[in-house]
């Protein structure tokens, strides 16, 4: 005979909730805890032929609960991956894909080799130096010289591009002379840079075409002055019409 329904008292049921300090770690919480526990209790079957019926049912819930990667190549070598992983590689069943292994997974990459360039002169930058290692390797001639004048010049750019001060020529020809290591003298030529008001405004024409499209331009405040009182003024005009008609 069936027994009658007990019941249960309300603080007995409070003492026996499962908080989660006190459950288990989720090794992939993106599954969520009922399909760890499913996993959990696919590691304790003993027959394997049920075991491996379980493992796949719980292959086929785990693509239900992301069909987005239903379209992704490799999509079920990840799914038994991540499935040998949450079990902690304690699941011992048949897998169509090779079995991952503790070490593989904790492995850490390789680091990678970032450039340490420590520059005397950082306004000119990087690419400067490289064009100058390429000057010093040409044979002296009409070319050279038309590359020596282009860095000399892009150089002055570049200075006036972060100080906006006026900078004379020897000061370039200073720099890059001690850049080049001595191979590119243009101290005692009389070759003459770009002039320095030139320079500034491409470099302000680049800076505006820089800046985010739409965006609205500031007036300043002397024009809206001047659109205030114009608008008083009107506003005036037509009062004073009104009350001569």
């Amino acid at each position: 005979m069936n027994q009658k329904y007990i019941k249960e008292n309300a603080n007995d049921v409070v003492h026996h909730l499962e908080y989660n300090a006190e459950r288990s770690h989720l090794i992939i919480p993106e599954y969520g805890r009922h399909l760890q526990k499913l996993i959990d209790q696919a590691t304790e079957i003993e027959d394997a032929e049920i075991r491996n019926k379980a493992a796949k049912y719980i292959i086929q819930v785990m693509g239900t609960l992301n069909p987005h990667l239903r379209d992704v190549p490799d999509f079920q070598h990840k799914l038994w991956d991540q499935l040998f992983i949450m079990s902690d590689f304690k699941l011992d069943v048949d897998s169509p894909y090779p079995i991952p292994s503790r070490e593989v997974l904790q492995l850490k990459p390789d680091v990678l080799k970032y450039p340490q360039n420590f520059p005397k002169y950082r306004y000119y930058g990087n690419n400067i130096k490289y064009m100058i290692d390429v000057a010093n390797k040409w044979e002296e001639g009409e070319m050279k010289s038309a590359l020596v004048k282009v860095i000399a010049n892009h150089m002055k750019k570049s200075y006036l591009s972060w100080n906006k001060d006026t900078v004379k020529d020897d000061v370039i020809f200073e720099h890059l002379y001690e850049l080049s290591g001595g191979k590119l003298n243009l101290l005692q030529s009389s070759e003459e840079l770009i002039n320095t008001s030139d320079l500034l405004r491409t470099n302000k024409r680049m800076s505006n075409k820089i800046s985010a499209p739409g965006q609205p331009k500031i007036q300043s405040n002397k024009n809206m002055k001047g659109t205030k009182s114009k608008q008083f003024s009107k506003n005036n005009n037509t009062k004073n019409n009104q009350k001569n008609q």
